[in-house]
């Protein structure tokens, strides 16, 4: 599978940030082949009419819908290049995280790395033309760079993603309260990086110097679930995108995630999806057959 790598050269900006408007990028998302990226995207559809699979998850995407995706994540577009006007906002992690001295900046923002609410916000055309303003004026500052420039880009950023983050909220009725709640936050962090390796909470205490006690306390708080729910999660995610995206059987998946047997597997996989491994392949290939007949 292809990854595409943010490359300051090719994009001709000085930030590992931009703004590309769709008709300089429309051929990457008419094009049905899976790859994903090392730098996140949100995306701006003020026309379109398709899906997009976004690992496991098929996303419909229409008029005035902003996408939310997360580095490494699979996808795969499915648009009608008659219908198709976007703006997409491009970035790596480490720019967030140094451009605003928070290392969790990017954790915080309720719509990447999630697991349960979908990665698409509805919103007003006017609150799409006033996110597009911004990113005019965010596309602007990069083209011409001064000296002030990162000061600009950085406020009009923080608006915009904050904005997004409160409408996100309130779509999918989360709560903004307790974002200090650090442990949770670096929780959810470690979760990303270790959960091939890691599965029980006590890996996680271990790695974050606290009590069980402590963490699910954070964890409660701020997502209203307990640690070892959204390991479990995590851990589903991911075998479900393993599933679709490698070649390896479900014994040689089970032995990679750390299941003794391959029936553990199994079970783990129907108590969590309410499905049998056999069932949810059969359900992706129905759906992409589907896709491919509407087209």
């Amino acid at each position: 599978m292809k990854t595409i790598q943010f490359n300051k050269t090719e994009c001709g900006v000085d930030f590992l940030l931009n703004v590309l408007s769709g008709d300089q990028v429309s051929d990457s998302y008419l094009n049905t082949d899976v790859y994903n990226t090392d730098y996140f995207e949100i995306l701006f559809f003020k026309k379109a009419e398709g899906t997009l699979i976004l690992n496991h998850h098929e996303i419909n995407v229409g008029d005035n819908a902003i996408i939310f995706i997360s580095a490494f994540q699979n996808r795969q577009w499915k648009m009608n290049k008659d219908l198709l006007d976007f703006t997409s906002l491009i970035f790596q992690e480490d720019f967030l995280n140094e451009f605003f001295a928070d290392k969790l900046f990017t954790y915080r923002l309720l719509y990447f790395y999630e697991l349960q609410h979908p990665l698409r916000m509805d919103v007003t055309s006017m609150e799409m033309s006033k996110s597009c303003s911004i990113l005019t004026e965010i596309k602007s500052e990069l083209l011409t760079v001064r000296p002030d420039s990162a000061h600009i880009i950085r406020s009009q950023l923080y608006y915009l993603l904050q904005t997004l983050n409160r409408q996100y909220s309130s779509q999918n009725n989360l709560s903004l309260d307790n974002v200090g709640n650090n442990y949770a936050y670096q929780f959810k962090r470690l979760l990303e990086t270790n959960i091939r390796t890691k599965q029980r909470i006590n890996d996680y205490t271990e790695l974050l110097g606290i009590s069980r006690i402590t963490l699910n306390k954070a964890v409660k708080s701020q997502f209203n679930v307990t640690a070892t729910e959204l390991i479990k999660r995590r851990l589903i995610s991911e075998i479900q995108t393993q599933l679709i995206y490698s070649n390896q059987t479900t014994s040689e998946i089970a032995y990679e995630f750390g299941f003794s047997e391959p029936n553990h597997l199994m079970r783990f996989f129907k108590t969590l999806t309410n499905e049998t491994i056999s069932e949810f392949l059969s359900h992706h290939q129905h759906s992409l057959k589907l896709s491919a007949v509407q087209e």
